[in-house]
Parts: C-alpha cells; structure tokens; sequence
C-alpha cells in the first residue's frame, strides 16, 4: 500500500498519493488524474504501476486551489462532480500542471528515468509533459490534445482512444496520426474513461490491452 506524501512547487505545496516497488525499481512514473481528483481509482492506477516495478506519484493538483487541507477525492462521478472538476481544471491551467509534473518528475528522479501517464484532463497533461519537459508519456483519451499537436515533441508520445468517445471525434484522432505520424496511436472499441474500473464506460478488454501497450512503452523508454 502507497502513502501520501507532500513536496513543494512553484505555487506551493501538493500531496501525492507514493507507491513504491518491492526492491530497485525500473524507473519513475507520474500518474496523472482526471478530473475528479486523487481519487481512490487514481491511487488503485498508481498502486498498479508500483507493482509494475515503478516508483510512482499521483499528485493531487487541485492542491495549488484548494490547499492541502482538502479532500482529494472530494468530487463525485456524476453531473455535478463533472461541471466542478471541469472548473478545477480551467482555474488551474496547464502551467500549473505542468509545474506540479515537473517537481513530481524531480522528486521521483533517484527512481531512475522518469515518464507520465495521465487520464482524461491528464492525458492531455501527458501530451504536454513529453512535448515541453522531455517526459516520455502515454496520453489516455486526452480530449484537450488536438490545440497541442503542432509543438515539437521533446520525448515519445502514445495515445490511446477509444471509438465511441463522443468527445472525441474521428478528425480528432487521426490529427494525432497526421501531426506526430512517429508516435503510436491506438484506438479501441470503447467510450471516453474505458480505462477507469469503475463506471459504466469501464471496457477490461480494451483496458488491459492499453495497459499492456503502456507496460511495453515504458519498458522500452524508461527501463
């Protein structure tokens, strides 16, 4: 089981949900959430990927709005819990999350080297984290990308979508083919968050051949 811990950024500090491996670990990974927090689904992800092998922080970005003080699994999976997180995301901005990936990614560097994985708001976090900070990342159904794909990328990117995904069209997708023909682009026969356990959209098929796509990503371009 992982613990919380809290380190400092720019614009003060943030709690991430550690999990850690058993012995040396490969490398190190930044999980980053969607919009509903450090939830107990996001921590389940991070505890996932310590077993993996990866030393691993979920921040808890709504921190920077919210103070540590707060719950990070305060937002439910529902219509309210979507207009709030929604309005995190847009108070936050993507500098600041980038600045909360990057003094994750240095506080993780005696890891090893250091990659991203991020949902929803954090896929396009992800996308973010490869093409400005030289993070190697996987972006899951990151319906922000598309404003994103002409940027140089500074460290491998792949994308995973899923073909029902409403907020996500089919131009959409084929942009990332298109603009970063070098990075991989995968898509399955499932809605926005299939990859999320709990919900009506969880897909375990699709879930677990992404997951294992991840797990050979990072292989390749962490250790």
């Amino acid at each position: 089981m992982g613990e919380w811990v809290t380190f400092d950024t720019h614009h003060g500090p943030v709690r991430a949900w550690q999990a850690l491996p058993e012995g040396k670990p490969r490398g190190g990974l930044v999980v980053i959430q969607e919009i509903f927090g450090a939830n107990a689904h996001i921590r389940e992800v991070a505890e996932g990927f310590a077993a993996e092998g990866y030393a691993v922080l979920a921040p808890s970005f709504f921190d920077l709005l919210d103070g540590t003080g707060a719950d990070p699994a305060a937002l439910p999976y529902d219509p309210d819990g979507v207009k709030r997180g929604l309005a995190r995301v847009t108070a936050l901005g993507m500098e600041k999350a980038l600045e909360v990936v990057r003094a994750a990614a240095s506080r993780l560097a005696p890891s090893g080297k250091v990659g991203t994985v991020g949902y929803c708001w954090g896929g396009s976090v992800a996308l973010l984290a490869a093409l400005r900070l030289g993070l190697p990342s996987v972006s899951y159904y990151g319906a922000r990308n598309t404003q994103f794909l002409d940027e140089p990328a500074k460290a491998p990117v792949m994308f995973h979508f899923g073909a029902q995904d409403k907020s996500i069209p089919p131009e959409a997708v084929q942009a990332h083919r298109e603009k970063l023909p070098q990075m991989a682009t995968f898509v399955y026969p499932a809605d926005h968050a299939f990859n999320r356990s709990v919900g009506h959209a969880y897909d375990p098929d699709s879930a677990a051949l992404a997951l294992q796509r991840t797990l050979d990503f990072f292989s390749e371009h962490l250790g």
